[in-house]
C-alpha cells in the first residue's frame, strides 16, 4: 500500500545489499541503486552515462586531479578509443603523466609517511602515495621541448598542437596512451590551462634557448569548443574532480550563446568529486548552481558522486562494459567522430 505524507510518496523501499558471489559488476550496481546515499549515486551515473550513449549526445570529458599516476590512464584509453566520450578537456599535468608512461615510464606505489626531503635527494617526486623519477620526468620535458622546436613557430590552438603530439607518440611510443588514442581517433583534446603543467615547463625550456616553438591560442580553443557544442545535437559532460577542465566545458554554452549561437545548457552531466559546495570553490559547484548561468539544461538529467575517482571510474566503467556491449559497439562505428575546422 502507499503511503502519502503531503507532495511526497513512498513507495520505493531501500533494499538492504545481499551479497551474490556470482554476480558482476554490473550486477552489484544494479542493487546499489536500489539503496542510498553514494552508493545509489554511483548506479544513478551507469544509468546516465547509458542513456547518454543511446541517444545522439556529443559526450565532453573533463579530466582533473592526479589521474594518471594514479592507474586511471587505461580507462581514460578505454573510452577514447570505444567513444564513450567525443571530446577530452584535461590539465596539463594528466597529459604529460600520459607522455612520461606512453614513452616507456612508470609511476611507483609509494607512501605518504616519507621523509620528503630525503626524496628530494634521492631524485623522487611524490603524488601522495605515488613516487616518480625526476631524472625521467626530466627525460620528458626533452622530448616535448624538442618536439615543440620541430613544429616550429606556428600559431596553433592547444587542440591543433596535442594532436600534433599524438602523431609523434602514436609513431614512437611504447604503448597507446591518452594522446596516441585520441590522434589515432580523431578525438578533440583541449588543455586550457597547458602553461600550469610540466608541458608547459618544456615550452618555456625551449623558449629560453632561443628557439622558435608555437604560439598556443587559448582563445581559439574557446571560440572552437563553443562552436562544437552550439553544433551538436545535444551535449552531455562527465566531470572527473573539476579545475579549469570543469570550467572550461561549462563555459562553452556561455560562450555559444554569446556568440549569437543558440544553445540551452548541457542537457546531461555526470560529476565524480570529493570537494563540497559550502566552500564556493568551482570543483564543488553543483549542477544546481550551475543552472543559473545557463551552463546546464532546466531539465538536464544529473548526478553528482561524492567519491574518489579512484573508486568510481573503475566501477561505473566495468559495470557499463558490462551492461552496454552493443551500444558501445554502435558508438564505434566510423564516421561520427566529430570535426573540426583544418588550416
Amino acid at each position: 500500500m502507499t503511503e502519502k505524507h503531503n507532495e511526497f510518496v513512498l513507495n520505493n523501499p531501500v533494499e538492504s545489499i545481499r551479497i551474490d558471489a556470482d554476480s558482476d559488476i554490473s550486477g552489484m550496481l544494479w542493487r546499489m541503486g536500489n539503496t542510498a546515499f553514494q552508493g545509489k549515486n554511483l548506479a544513478l551515473s551507469v544509468d546516465v552515462w547509458t542513456e547518454m550513449l543511446r541517444s545522439n549526445v556529443t559526450i565532453f570529458l573533463g579530466l582533473a586531479g592526479a589521474m594518471v599516476p594514479a592507474g586511471m590512464r587505461e580507462i581514460v584509453v578505454y573510452l577514447i578509443k570505444n567513444r564513450l566520450i567525443d571530446c577530452l578537456v584535461s590539465t596539463g599535468a594528466n597529459l604529460f603523466h600520459d607522455c612520461h608512461e606512453t614513452l616507456g615510464g612508470f609511476h611507483y606505489q609509494g607512501s605518504p609517511h616519507v621523509d620528503d626531503v630525503q626524496l628530494r635527494e634521492e631524485g623522487i617526486d611524490r603524488i601522495y602515495d605515488v613516487f616518480a623519477s625526476e631524472r625521467a620526468f626530466q627525460g620528458v620535458d626533452r622530448y616535448v621541448a624538442d618536439f615543440a622546436v620541430s613544429v616550429g613557430a606556428r600559431k596553433l590552438s592547444t587542440r591543433e598542437f596535442l594532436y600534433l603530439l599524438g602523431g609523434k607518440l602514436s609513431k614512437e611510443g611504447k604503448t597507446t596512451g591518452i594522446l596516441s588514442a585520441a590522434y589515432d581517433s580523431r578525438t578533440p583534446v583541449y588543455c586550457p590551462a597547458i602553461s600550469d603543467s610540466s608541458i608547459g615547463i618544456a615550452l618555456a625550456i625551449a623558449a629560453n634557448e632561443g628557439k622558435q616553438i608555437p604560439s598556443l591560442d587559448v582563445i581559439a580553443d574557446v571560440v572552437e569548443s563553443a562552436n562544437l557544442v552550439a553544433e551538436a545535437e545535444s551535449t552531455g559532460v562527465i566531470y572527473v574532480a573539476g579545475g579549469t577542465p570543469k570550467n572550461f566545458i561549462q563555459q562553452t554554452e556561455v560562450t555559444a550563446g554569446l556568440m549569437g549561437r543558440p544553445v540551452s545548457g548541457h542537457s546531461y552531466a555526470i560529476q565524480f568529486s570529493v570537494d563540497p559546495p559550502h566552500w564556493g570553490g568551482l570543483s564543488g559547484c553543483t549542477f544546481e548552481e550551475a543552472q543559473s548561468w545557463g551552463k546546464i539544461a532546466e531539465k538536464a538529467k544529473r548526478v553528482t558522486v561524492y567519491c574518489d575517482a579512484t573508486i568510481a571510474l573503475p566501477v561505473v566503467l566495468h559495470a557499463l562494459a558490462q551492461r552496454s556491449a552493443d551500444l558501445i559497439a554502435s558508438r564505434k562505428a566510423p564516421g561520427l567522430r566529430l570535426e573540426w575546422p583544418q588550416k
